[in-house]
C-alpha cells in the first residue's frame, strides 16, 4: 500500500498497483485547488479532469462523515476514470476501442453525477457535451429527457443492492414474507396454526389468517409442504408504515377432545376446536425497514391459555402487555422479510421467495391503489361475541357456532368460505368452543368469497349447538338456535361494514333448516325496531313459527369488493341500465359520493360514464352531465389525498379505455363551456374543467387514436377543425374583459394555454399583470428537475430578459401620475425578488466548479436583476410611500443575498425608505417596525451573516449622518438593528446546538432585547420558544414562570385581544381577560407538575377573585378551590426533594460571549450531585478544563484562548416572606430555603499565619462570599448571572486602584533601579484635574440624599467607599515622594505640576472624608497579622512596636517598609520564643 496526502490535507489509501502508480501524481495534482487545465487537451480529457476535481471534494466529505459504502463506490469510480484517462492519453488505442472507451467514460461520469446529486450532463450522439448556445431549446429539452432516461436505466443496472427506504419509496404497496420453519409445541392432538398481522393499539387483526394444519406427531398434515410453509401478507401501504406498532400473531387451536386430560378416546367426542395458546412477535421494525435479514430465524415464544375457557383474544393482549413469556422452550421458528410491490411485482422480482405455491394472505381492506383489472369480491365475517342462556342445563352451554352461506331457496353454497390462506375453501365453518362459558368472545374471522351474480340472493346463516364431551350425548344434541343476515340490503347496496347485533331465533331444529321459515323475518335488532317491535324486551317474542330468543349474538363484517358498493348513489350509476329514468339524477348524485368510494370503483365508474356517452351517441341529453362527472373524478385524483391513483388513471386511459367516439362529445362540451364562460353559473364548472384539462385532452387524444385504428383516419379534417374552433373559443375567452373570467384565464395561463393571437388580452396592463403572476408561479415551482441545470439556467435567462423588457414598459407607460398602477408595480417587485432569491441562482450553495461554469456562461443574474430593482425603486419618485411598509420585506430578502456588490447597491434603498416615510409623517416608525419583524424571520430562516451586519451598519450610518434631520434618530435606529442582528445571529448559531441550555440562554438574550425596545409581538414569540424548550426538558417550573411573563402583559378586562397576544392556536380568547384566564390555568398546571404549589396557590387566589367577584363563574371557582385544597395538603404531606445550587464560572476567550468570564448560579435537578452536574457541564464543553481552586482566577486565565470552568456548591440564603411573623412548621419553611432565593453564600477555609502543629484549627479562618443573582431562582431559567451592584462595583474598582498604587510603591522601594515611566503614568492618570482621583462620578451617583433615601441598606457600603477614597491620599503621597527622588531634570516641570494637582486633590479629599496616615494603616495590618497566632499577647507586642513607629523623625514622612519589616520580624520572634517562659501581663 502507499499513502498519499493531497493538498486538502487528508489521507487516502491507494492500492500499490503498477497502473495506478503511473497516475497517482496526476491524481494528486488534479486535487490542487489552483491547477489550470491545459487548453489543448481533448474536450473529454478536460471533462474527466474537472469531474475528478469535483468528485474528490465530495469523496473527502464522505470520508469525514464516515459514509463508508458511498466512499468506496466513489473511490472505485475515481480509480476507473484515472485508469481510462491514462489509456486515452496514451494514444495507443485503435479507433473502435477508443470510441467504446469514450462511451464507458461518459456513462461512468453521468452515473456518478446522478448518485452524487450533481448536474445532468447532456451530450450529442458522439458523447460530446452540447453547447446550449448552438442548440435549439426543443432539441436541448429532448436531449435532457434522453440523458435522464439513460442514466435512470444505468442506475437500475448498477444498483445490485438497494436500501429499504429506496425500495419502498418507489412503490405504494408492500408485503411481509413469512417462512414457518418449525412449531415446537407439545399439543398431543391435531392443531390449526393461524398466523396473521395484528394492531395492538387498536386491538384488531389487519390481515387474513395464514392457516397451517399441524398433526399430532409434530409435522404438517400436508407432508409435501414440510419445508415449504411460506406465506406473503400483501396489500400493506403507507398507512400501515405509520402504525405505531404491528404484531405478528399466531393462534393455536387444538382439534380433538373437549378436555386433554380425558383418556377414554372411544366414548369421547372428537374434532372439537378448542383454544390452546398464542405466540406474538413485534414486527414494527421489520415493517419499517429498520431490520432486514431474510436468513435470520426468529423464535416466537408460546403462551398457553390459562384455562381452556380463556379467550384467545384476551391471551394475545396479555402477551403483548407482558415483558416476558414463560415459554419453557415452546414456540415458533420463522424467517421474515419485507418485500416492495404488489403480489405481481413480488412474484416477478423475488421468485426465489414467492412462487405460485406460496400462500397469499391479503390485508382486510383495500390496498392504497386499486389497479384496473384487480377484481376482488371478498366479505370478511368476524364472530365477535354472544350471550347464551343455559336453559334447562345446570351449567352454561359449550356453544359451537356454525357459519354457512345459503341462497334464498335454502340451497347451501359450496366451498365459498376460506378459514385462512394456504387452506382449501370449505362449505361451513365451525367456531372454537369455550367450555361452559355463558358469554363467549371469539374474534374469529373467515373470508366469504361468493360469485358476484349470487350475492344478491345469498345470506349468511349462523347455527348454534351445544357440544358435549361424551360422544353419545353429543350426537343427540340438535341446533338450539339460529341467526342470519342477508348480504344485500333492500336498496340493492351491500351489507354495511361494521358490527351487527343479530336476532337469535329459536324453533324446532327441522324448521330452522328451512330458509323460508326465517328469511322474511328481520335479521338484526335495528331491522326489528324499524318494523315496530321492541329489541330490548326480556320476554321472548313470537314471529311466525320462530321465537325471538333472549340470547344475543354479534358479528362484524367488512366488504372488500370492486364490484359491490355500499353507496346507493354510486350503485345507481353503476347499474344505470336497470333504470334509465333515474340516470340524470344518478349522474348528479355521483358528485356527492365520498371520494374514497369512487376510487375503489374507478374503472367501473369510468366505464359506466363512457358507456352512457356511447350508447346515447345520437343524443346530447347526458353529454354535459357525463363531462361534469368526468371532471369531478379527474379533480378527485388531483387531490393530494388520492394523488397516488394517478398511475391508475393513466393505466385506464392506455389499456382499458375504449370509447372511440368520446373525443367528439368531450370537445363539443368543453367548447360550449368556453363559449358561455361569462354566463352566470358556468364559470365555476369551467374553472374545474381547466384544472382537469390535461386528462380531458388525454381522453380526447386516446379516443381519436382508437377511432383511427378502427376507421383508418376517417374524419381527420373534422377533428382538426373541431380542435381549431375550440382553441379559437379559448382565445376569445382570454380576450374577454369580464371579471367572471379572470380566474379561468389565470388557470389557463398556468396550463400554458397561450396562443399568439393579436387580441389575446384586453389591454397591455392585463397582459403584464397575468404574465407576472404566471412567471412568479413558474419560478416558485421547479418546472425542470433540479439537476437539469442548463435548462433551468436557460429558463432564467429568458425570464431575466423578459422581466427587464417589462421593466422598460412599466417605466414608459405606467409611471406617470395618471397611468400609475400600484398593483402592477407591486407584482413586478415581487416577481423580481422571487426571481433573485430562487434556489437555482444561489451560487454560494454550489461547488466551486459549478459556480465557475455558471459565472463564466451566464454571469451572476442576481446582481443584474438586483441593480434593476434598485433603479426601478428610485424611478418611483413620489409613489415610493405607497410601497412602505409592504416592500420592506422583499427588499430585505434581496439585500440578504450573500453577494457583496449587490448588498452595497441595495442596502441604501432602506435609507431612501426612511427618508420617504419621514418626509410624509415626520417619523419612520412603520419602516422600523416592519424591518425588525422581517429581519427576525429572515435571520432565523438562515439568511444574513456578520458581513451583512457590518455593511448595514457602515452604509446606513454614512447616509444618516449626512442627513439634516435623520442624523440622530437614524443613527439610533441603525445601532438598534445592529444590536438585534448580533443577538439573532448568536441565536441562530446556538439553535443548531444540541445543548438546550445554551439555546435557552440565547433565547432569553433575544427576548430581553425585544422587551427593552418594546416590541411586544416579538417578545411574546420568543417567550413561547423558551417555554417549548423548557417543556422538552421537563422544566415545568421554568415553563410556568415563562408563561407568567406573557400573562403579566394582559389585563383582567373585556378589552379586545390583539392578534399578536394569541400566537398559539390552543388559545381561543376574544378578550384579554379570557386569555389571561386560560394562561393562568396552564401556568397553575405547570407549577403543579413542578411541585411549586405555593406559586400555584398565589395565582389561584388571584384567579379565584375573578371567578367570584367579576366573572361569577362558580363552577370554575369550585374546581379551582378543590385544586387549591389539594395544593395545601401537598405542601404539608408530600416530601419534596431539595435541589442543590452551584456557582459556575466560565473563564477564557474560548467561550461564547454571553457566558464568557461570567459567573452563574445554577439550580440543580432533583437529587443531582455536584459530580453529576460537573460531568454534565463538561459534556457540553468537552474542550474545557476544570479548575481545581475556588478562588477567582487572574487576568491570565480570563484573557487566555482556552476554556476554564470553575464549579462549586453554594448555599441559598433563606428569605422568608414577611407573612410568617411567628414560628411555623419546617415543612412549610423548607420550601423557602431552596426557592424564591436570590442570595447565595460560599464559605472557603483560609489559613492565616504559620501552621500550628498542635492545633490545626488555631489559625483556620473562614472567608465567606455572598453571591447575588440578577433574578430570583427558580425563574424563567434554571440559572442566572451573578450580579454586582453599581455601588459594589465602585468599591471593588476603588480597592483595585489603591492596591495598584501600593504595589507599585513597594516595587520601587524594593528595587530603586526600576524605570520611572509606569509610575509617572499611573500617578498622573489619577491626580490629573480631569480625573480627580476617578471618584467624581461615585460622588454624584451614591453620595446624595436621594440615593441614601432610596437605598438605606447601603449605608455601610457608602462609608466603606468614602474610607477607600480617603486612603488613596497617603498612598499617592508616598508615590509622589518616590517619583520626586527619581525624576530627571528634564521631567522636573512635569513632576511639579503633578505635585500641585495632588495638593489640590488632597485638600478636597481630607476636607470631605478625613485624614488617613499610612503608619496607623501599617499598625492595623500588623496587629491583625499577630492576632491570628498570638491572640492577647499581641497587645504586649504592640505596646512595644507603637513607640518605635512613632519615633521616626517626621510624622509627615512614611517610614520605609524594609525598616519596618526588620523591626516586626525581630519582635515577632522574640514574643514567640518568650511566650511559654514569661508570663505576660494582659
Amino acid at each position: 500500500m502507499c499513502v498519499a496526502l493531497n493538498s486538502l490535507g487528508w489521507f487516502s489509501i491507494l492500492p500499490l498497483c503498477p497502473k495506478l502508480l503511473l497516475t497517482s501524481n496526476f491524481f494528486l495534482s488534479l486535487l490542487r485547488q489552483h491547477e489550470t487545465v491545459i487548453p489543448n487537451e481533448l474536450p473529454l480529457i478536460q471533462e474527466v479532469t474537472t469531474t475528478l476535481r469535483e468528485w474528490s471534494i465530495i469523496w473527502r466529505q464522505l470520508y469525514v462523515q464516515d459514509n463508508r459504502e458511498m466512499f468506496r463506490s466513489v473511490r472505485h469510480m475515481i480509480y476507473d476514470l484515472i485508469e481510462w484517462r491514462s489509456q486515452i492519453l496514451s494514444g495507443t488505442l485503435p479507433q473502435d476501442e477508443l470510441k467504446e472507451l469514450k462511451k464507458k467514460v461518459t456513462a461512468k461520469i453521468d452515473y456518478g453525477n446522478r448518485i452524487l446529486d450533481l448536474d445532468l450532463v447532456v451530450r450529442d450522439e458522439d458523447g460530446n457535451i452540447l453547447d446550449p448556445e448552438q442548440t435549439s431549446t426543443i432539441s436541448l429539452f429532448r436531449a435532457h429527457e434522453i440523458a435522464s432516461k439513460q442514466v435512470e436505466e444505468r442506475l437500475q443496472e448498477e444498483k445490485v443492492r438497494y436500501t429499504a427506504d429506496s425500495k419502498f419509496a418507489a412503490t405504494p404497496s408492500f408485503a411481509l414474507f413469512v417462512n414457518l420453519k418449525n412449531v415446537v409445541c407439545k399439543i398431543g392432538e391435531d392443531a390449526e396454526v393461524l398466523m396473521s398481522l395484528y394492531d395492538p393499539l387498536e386491538s384488531k387483526f389487519i390481515s387474513e389468517n395464514y392457516l397451517v394444519r399441524w398433526s399430532s406427531c409434530g409435522l404438517p398434515k400436508d407432508i409435501d409442504r414440510l419445508h415449504n410453509l411460506r406465506a406473503v401478507f400483501t396489500d400493506l401501504g403507507s398507512k400501515d408504515l405509520k402504525r405505531e406498532k404491528i404484531s405478528f400473531v399466531c393462534q393455536i387451536v387444538r382439534v380433538g377432545r373437549m378436555e386433554l386430560r380425558d383418556n377414554n378416546t372411544r366414548k369421547l367426542t372428537s374434532g372439537l376446536r378448542r383454544p390452546f395458546g398464542v405466540a406474538v412477535m413485534d414486527v414494527t421494525d421489520i415493517i419499517n425497514g429498520k431490520v432486514d435479514d431474510e436468513d435470520k430465524q426468529h423464535f416466537i415464544p408460546f403462551q398457553p391459555v390459562a384455562g381452556e375457557n380463556d379467550f384467545l383474544q384476551t391471551v394475545i393482549n396479555k402477551v403483548i402487555a407482558a415483558k416476558e413469556v414463560n415459554h419453557k422452550g415452546q414456540g415458533l421458528w420463522v424467517t421474515l422479510k419485507l418485500l416492495p410491490g404488489d403480489i405481481h411485482q413480488i412474484r416477478k422480482e423475488f421468485p426465489h421467495l414467492v412462487d405460485r405455491s406460496t400462500a397469499v394472505a391479503r390485508k382486510m381492506g383495500f390496498p392504497e391503489i386499486i389497479m384496473p383489472g384487480d377484481v376482488r369480491n371478498d366479505i370478511y365475517v368476524t364472530l365477535v361475541q354472544g350471550d347464551f342462556d343455559k336453559g334447562s342445563k345446570t351449567t352454561a352451554k359449550n356453544v359451537e357456532v356454525t357459519v354457512s352461506v345459503y341462497d334464498e331457496d335454502g340451497k347451501r353454497l359450496e366451498s365459498v368460505i376460506f378459514p385462512g390462506a394456504g387452506d382449501e375453501a370449505i362449505s361451513e365453518y365451525k367456531s372454537v368452543i369455550y367450555y361452559q362459558v355463558k358469554q363467549p368472545r371469539w374474534f374469529e374471522t373467515v373470508k366469504v368469497a361468493i360469485p358476484i351474480e349470487d350475492v344478491n340472493r345469498s345470506h349468511l346463516r349462523f347455527t348454534f349447538r351445544h357440544r358435549s364431551s361424551q360422544d353419545s350425548k353429543d350426537k343427540s344434541e340438535k341446533i338450539f338456535a339460529l341467526a342470519f343476515v342477508k348480504l344485500m340490503r333492500y336498496d340493492g347496496t351491500t351489507l354495511r361494514d361494521g358490527e351487527h347485533d343479530l336476532i337469535v331465533y329459536k324453533a324446532e331444529a327441522k324448521k330452522l333448516e328451512d330458509a323460508s321459515t326465517y328469511l322474511s323475518l328481520p335479521s338484526t335488532k335495528i331491522e326489528l325496531e324499524e318494523k315496530g317491535h321492541s329489541a330490548t324486551g326480556k320476554s321472548m317474542q313470537n314471529l311466525g313459527s320462530c321465537t325471538i330468543s333472549k340470547d344475543s349474538f354479534q358479528i362484524s363484517t367488512l366488504v372488500c369488493s370492486t364490484k359491490l358498493t355500499q353507496n346507493v348513489d354510486l350503485l345507481g350509476l353503476l347499474k344505470w341500465r336497470s333504470n334509465t329514468n333515474l340516470l340524470q339524477q344518478n349522474l348528479k348524485q355521483l358528485m356527492k359520493v365520498d371520494g374514497g368510494e369512487v376510487v375503489k370503483f374507478l374503472q367501473d365508474t369510468l366505464d359506466a360514464l363512457f358507456n352512457i356517452m356511447m350508447e346515447n351517441s345520437e343524443s346530447e341529453t347526458f353529454d354535459t352531465l357525463v363531462f361534469d362527472a368526468l371532471v369531478f373524478i379527474i379533480g378527485l385524483i388531483a387531490d393530494r389525498k388520492f394523488q397516488h391513483f394517478n398511475p391508475v388513471l393513466e393505466t385506464y386511459i392506455k389499456k382499458h379505455f375504449s370509447a372511440t367516439l368520446a373525443y367528439t362529445k368531450l370537445t363539443k362540451v368543453l367548447k360550449t363551456y368556453v363559449d358561455n364562460a361569462e354566463k352566470c353559473g358556468i364559470t365555476d364548472q369551467l374553472f374545474k374543467a381547466m384544472k382537469a384539462l390535461e386528462y380531458i385532452f388525454k381522453f380526447i387524444v386516446r379516443s381519436r387514436i382508437l377511432f383511427n385504428q378502427l376507421y383508418e383516419n376517417k374524419g381527420e379534417a373534422d377533428f382538426r377543425e373541431s380542435l381549431l374552433q375550440l382553441f379559437k373559443s379559448i382565445n376569445e375567452m382570454m380576450s374577454s374583459i369580464s371579471d367572471q373570467t379572470v380566474i379561468v384565464k389565470v388557470r389557463s395561463l398556468q396550463f400554458s394555454i397561450l396562443w399568439p393571437f393579436p387580441n389575446i388580452f384586453s389591454s397591455f396592463q392585463d397582459f403584464l399583470m397575468e404574465t407576472f403572476i404566471m412567471f412568479k408561479n413558474l419560478i416558485g415551482k421547479n418546472v425542470y428537475p433540479f439537476d437539469w441545470v442548463i435548462m433551468n439556467m436557460m429558463q432564467n435567462k429568458v425570464f431575466l430578459r423578459a422581466i427587464n423588457q417589462y421593466a422598460d414598459m412599466l417605466n414608459k407607460k405606467f409611471l406617470d401620475q395618471t397611468n400609475f398602477e400600484l398593483q402592477l408595480w407591486n407584482n413586478y417587485f415581487h416577481l423580481a425578488v422571487a426571481f433573485l432569491t430562487q434556489e437555482s441562482l444561489q451560487l454560494e450553495n454550489f461547488s466551486s466548479a459549478k459556480r465557475a461554469k455558471i459565472l463564466n456562461k451566464y454571469g451572476d443574474m442576481r446582481r443584474q436583476i438586483g441593480f434593476e430593482i434598485r433603479d426601478m425603486w428610485y424611478n418611483l419618485g413620489q409613489h415610493k410611500i405607497k410601497f412602505i411598509p409592504e416592500m420592506v420585506g422583499p427588499i430585505l430578502e434581496m439585500t440578504l443575498i450573500p453577494e457583496t456588490e449587490l448588498r452595497k447597491a441595495t442596502i441604501p434603498i432602506f435609507f431612501d425608505m426612511m427618508q420617504c416615510e419621514f418626509h410624509s409623517t415626520r417619523s419612520f416608525q412603520m419602516f422600523e417596525n416592519e424591518i425588525i419583524t422581517k429581519l427576525d424571520h429572515e435571520v432565523e430562516g438562515g439568511r444574513g451573516d456578520e458581513q451583512y451586519k457590518v455593511l448595514f451598519d457602515k452604509i446606513l450610518l454614512e447616509h444618516c449622518r449626512k442627513h439634516k434631520y435623520l442624523a440622530k434618530s437614524g443613527e439610533n435606529f441603525v445601532k438598534l438593528v445592529v444590536r438585534l442582528m448580533e443577538r439573532l445571529l448568536d441565536y441562530r448559531t446556538i439553535m443548531h446546538d444540541e445543548n438546550k441550555e445554551n439555546r435557552m440562554s440565547c433565547t432569553v438574550n433575544v427576548l430581553n432585547f425585544y422587551k427593552e425596545i418594546e416590541r411586544e409581538e416579538m417578545y411574546i414569540r420568543y417567550l413561547y420558544k423558551l417555554c417549548d424548550l423548557h417543556k422538552e426538558c421537563d422544566n415545568y417550573t421554568e415553563a410556568a414562570y415563562t408563561l407568567l411573563l406573557h400573562a403579566k402583559l394582559l389585563k383582567w378586562s373585556e378589552e379586545a385581544c390583539a392578534a399578536h397576544l394569541t400566537q398559539r392556536d390552543g388559545y381561543q380568547a376574544a378578550t384579554q381577560g379570557q386569555l389571561k384566564d386560560q394562561l393562568y390555568q396552564e401556568i397553575i398546571h405547570y407549577f403543579d407538575k413542578g411541585k411549586m404549589w405555593e406559586e400555584a396557590i398565589a395565582l389561584g387566589k388571584e384567579l379565584a377573585e375573578q371567578y367570584e367577584n367579576e366573572m361569577f363563574d362558580y363552577e370554575q371557582l369550585s374546581e379551582l378551590l378543590r385544586k387549591q385544597a389539594q395544593f395545601y395538603e401537598n405542601i404539608v404531606k408530600v416530601i419534596r426533594p431539595k435541589p442543590d445550587y452551584f456557582a459556575v464560572g466560565y473563564y477564557g476567550q474560548g467561550f461564547p460571549t454571553f457566558i464568557r468570564n461570567k459567573v452563574f448560579i445554577y439550580r440543580g435537578k432533583e437529587y443531582e450531585r455536584r459530580e453529576d452536574f460537573e460531568a454534565r457541564l463538561l459534556t457540553q464543553f468537552p474542550n474545557a478544563e476544570k479548575m481545581k481552586t475556588t478562588s477567582p482566577p487572574g487576568d491570565d486565565i480570563k484573557n487566555s484562548s482556552g476554556q476554564y470552568i470553575q464549579c462549586f456548591t453554594v448555599k441559598p440564603k433563606l428569605d422568608l416572606p414577611s407573612k410568617f411573623h411567628r414560628p411555623v412548621s419546617e415543612q412549610i419553611v423548607s420550601f423557602y430555603r431552596v426557592n424564591e432565593v436570590q442570595r447565595f453564600e460560599y464559605s472557603r477555609p483560609v489559613r492565616k499565619g504559620e501552621k500550628n502543629p498542635d492545633n490545626e484549627f488555631a489559625n483556620m479562618w473562614i472567608e465567606r462570599t455572598i453571591y447575588v443573582t440578577a433574578y430570583k431562582l427558580p425563574g424563567i431559567l434554571r440559572w442566572f448571572e451573578v450580579e454586582i451592584s453599581p455601588l459594589e462595583n465602585a468599591i471593588e474598582t476603588m480597592q483595585l486602584t489603591n492596591d495598584k498604587i501600593n504595589n507599585m510603591v513597594q516595587q520601587h522601594l524594593n528595587d530603586p533601579n526600576l524605570p520611572i515611566n509606569p509610575l509617572s503614568m499611573l500617578l498622573n492618570g489619577i491626580v490629573d484635574p480631569a480625573v480627580m482621583g476617578g471618584f467624581t462620578n461615585y460622588e454624584k451617583a451614591f453620595f446624595t440624599d436621594k440615593y441614601m433615601h432610596e437605598h438605606p441598606e447601603d449605608h455601610d457600603k457608602i462609608e466603606k467607599l468614602k474610607d477607600l477614597i480617603a486612603w488613596q491620599i497617603p498612598f499617592l503621597a508616598e508615590g509622589i515622594r518616590i517619583h520626586g527622588e527619581k525624576v530627571t531634570e528634564a521631567l522636573r516641570p512635569f513632576h511639579e505640576r503633578m505635585e500641585a494637582c495632588f495638593r489640590q486633590l488632597k485638600d478636597k479629599v481630607e476636607k470631605q472624608y478625613g485624614v488617613r496616615a499610612v503608619v496607623s494603616y501599617l499598625l492595623t495590618l500588623c496587629f491583625l497579622d499577630m492576632w491570628d497566632s498570638l491572640k492577647f499577647q499581641a497587645v504586649v507586642y504592640f505596646s512595644i512596636i507603637i513607640p518605635i513607629m512613632l519615633s521616626f523623625p517626621s510624622m509627615g514622612t512614611v517610614p520605609k517598609l524594609p525598616e519596618v519589616k526588620i523591626i516586626l520580624q525581630f519582635l515577632r520572634k522574640w514574643v514567640l520564643n518568650k511566650q511559654n517562659k514569661v508570663k505576660l501581663p494582659l
